[in-house]
């Protein structure tokens, strides 16, 4: 990914070149920060304002002051339009500012879109089940806290798979690090309750609308892994990836062992969706 555009609330563009952040920032100091990620979609960001009212809920848990929302709306789309690339990823982050100062930090960061997303969404993603004990004040935000998430990425490459599929102590199904998780059995498509430790992720409530539509039941609740294994497909969801297919579980298939049928039409459906926004 290349950075293309940085705003920051109060200084407006800056070069993607240069230093951004004090090393006394508590984002950078203390890890005490919190994000989102979201996909833009003919030079529009999709579902913006509701990645920004997760930004909210987000600064509230960890005790960070408000964030402006308009006041980054507007950063974000100033930024899209400075990147001058029509599809590509914008980040916000908020920061408490340099320790002690009591002046957040506001950026709105514009980069391309990741390589390959295309061809690994056509062979579907290999999952490794990794044990996930998230602490319960952050399970559900957005900080950027992520050392634990990247660690389990990387120890699923190391593995020989894709990414990580996480599990509690008891083998419930949670997400994964980086995205929520579906499976379908039939017509149904199930997905980890909210009330468990994961996040509510906006392209996961944007799949539950589009479920109805296409003719699936979506349902959430608390899932085993053995019938995560056993269903007719599984795919995860995220903002910058989508929908994209899981074919292989520790090296198990899932299903037949190629990408599935819902994860076809509500890939369309999603990126359908997003244009005519």
């Amino acid at each position: 990914m290349t950075l293309l555009a940085v705003y920051r609330l109060g200084a407006g563009a800056l070069p993607p070149e240069e230093p951004v952040l004090h090393a006394d920032d508590e984002g950078f100091l203390r890890g005490r920060a919190v994000f989102e990620t979201l996909r833009v979609y003919g030079g529009r960001p999709f579902r913006l304002e509701a990645h920004l009212e997760r930004l909210r809920r987000s600064a509230a848990a960890v005790a960070l002051p408000e964030p402006d929302l308009e006041a980054l709306a507007r950063l974000g789309l100033d930024a899209v339009a400075a990147a001058g690339q029509p599809d590509a990823v914008l980040r916000f982050f908020w920061t408490p500012g340099r320790e002690g100062s009591g002046e957040p930090t506001g950026l709105a960061l514009v980069s391309t879109l990741p390589p390959g997303l295309e061809e690994l969404r056509a062979r579907g993603l290999r999952l490794a089940v990794m044990p996930w004990a998230p602490g319960q004040r952050l399970a559900a935000t957005k900080s950027t806290s992520y050392a634990e998430n990247m660690a389990a990425q990387d120890e699923a490459r190391a593995r020989g798979c894709d990414d990580a599929l996480l599990v509690d102590e008891a083998g419930v199904v949670l997400e994964a690090p980086t995205a929520n998780v579906w499976f379908r059995e039939g017509r149904r498509l199930l997905t980890p309750a909210l009330a468990q430790p994961i996040l509510a992720g906006v392209t996961r409530a944007a799949l539950w609308e589009l479920a109805g539509e296409l003719g699936y039941e979506p349902k959430e609740g608390v899932f085993p892994l053995a019938r995560l294994a056993a269903a007719d497909e599984a795919f995860l969801s995220s903002s910058v990836r989508e929908v994209m297919p899981a074919v292989a579980l520790d090296g198990s298939p899932v299903g037949d062992g190629r990408p599935g049928e819902a994860a076809r039409a509500l890939q369309e459906a999603l990126r359908s969706a997003a244009e005519r926004r």
